[in-house]
C-alpha cells in the first residue's frame, strides 16, 4: 500500500502551509494524516482532509475536532469501535472492522483542497482500498470523497449521483454509500444530526455482513 510521506512535497500548496503550521504550532502533527483502522476491515470511511487543529494536530483521522465525536460515537453504536473515544491519539479506542481515512491526507487552508490536490492524493486512497482484501463498503462524507471514490474505482462522476444516505454499487463486491460529512456546520445547520448519521452507519452495519 502506497502512503505519502511525511514531508510529502506533492502538492506544493498543501506543503507550504504545513511548513507555515510547523513555525506556528510546532507541536502538532504537521504531516499526511496515516489511516486509522485495520486492513482487513469490511467497512472504510474516506473523509474530506484533516482538520487543522483536529488530525492535523493529532495525527489520526477525525480526532481532535466535532465532526470525530459523531463519527465514533456512531461507529461505537454500531459494534465498530471500542474504548472511549477522548480525542486523543493515545486515548486507546479501537476501530473494530472498520477504517477511517481521508480523500486528502494533509489540511488545506479554509478546509478546502484544490480539485488538483485531490487527483493528486487519489493515488493513496487508490491504493488504500486495493490493499483491503475483504472490504465490502465505502461510506463516503460529502461530495469530494464521494467523487474521489469514484475516481479510484475509474467511474466517472455521473456515475452515481451523491445523495445522502443512499447506496451505489461499484461492482459485485463492493457498495458505495453517501453520506453528508459529519462537520460543525452540518451538525449547527441541521443539515446532519446524529440520529440521520446513526442510520446511515446502521445501513452500512447491515451491508457488511
Amino acid at each position: 500500500m502506497q502512503l505519502p510521506s511525511h514531508d510529502c512535497p506533492l502538492c506544493p500548496r498543501l506543503y507550504s502551509f504545513r511548513e507555515q503550521n510547523k513555525i506556528k504550532y510546532p507541536e502538532y502533527f504537521n504531516g499526511p494524516v496515516p489511516p486509522f483502522g485495520g486492513i482487513y476491515a469490511k467497512f472504510l470511511i474516506v473523509g474530506l482532509a484533516p482538520g487543522l487543529k483536529g488530525a492535523n494536530q493529532t495525527g489520526r483521522p477525525f480526532t481532535g475536532d466535532y465532526a470525530g465525536l459523531i463519527l465514533y460515537h456512531s461507529l461505537k453504536k454500531y459494534g465498530f469501535a471500542k474504548g472511549n473515544y477522548d480525542q486523543r491519539p493515545d486515548d486507546g479506542f479501537e476501530l473494530v472492522n472498520a477504517r477511517v481515512t481521508n480523500a486528502v491526507r494533509c489540511v488545506p487552508p479554509d478546509n478546502k483542497p484544490e480539485p488538483s490536490e485531490i487527483n493528486i492524493c487519489n493515488k493513496f486512497l487508490t491504493s488504500e482500498i486495493a490493499a483491503m482484501p475483504n472490504l465490502k463498503v465505502i461510506l463516503s462524507l460529502g461530495l469530494v470523497s464521494h467523487n474521489a471514490v469514484l475516481k479510484s474505482y475509474g467511474c466517472k462522476p455521473s456515475y452515481a449521483k451523491f445523495i445522502h444516505a443512499k447506496s451505489y454499487k461499484i461492482n459485485d463486491k463492493i457498495t458505495l454509500l453517501d453520506s453528508y460529512h459529519t462537520s460543525r456546520y452540518n451538525i449547527n445547520t441541521g443539515r446532519l444530526t446524529q440520529e440521520m448519521f446513526d442510520d446511515v452507519v446502521a445501513q452500512a452495519a447491515s451491508l457488511a455482513i
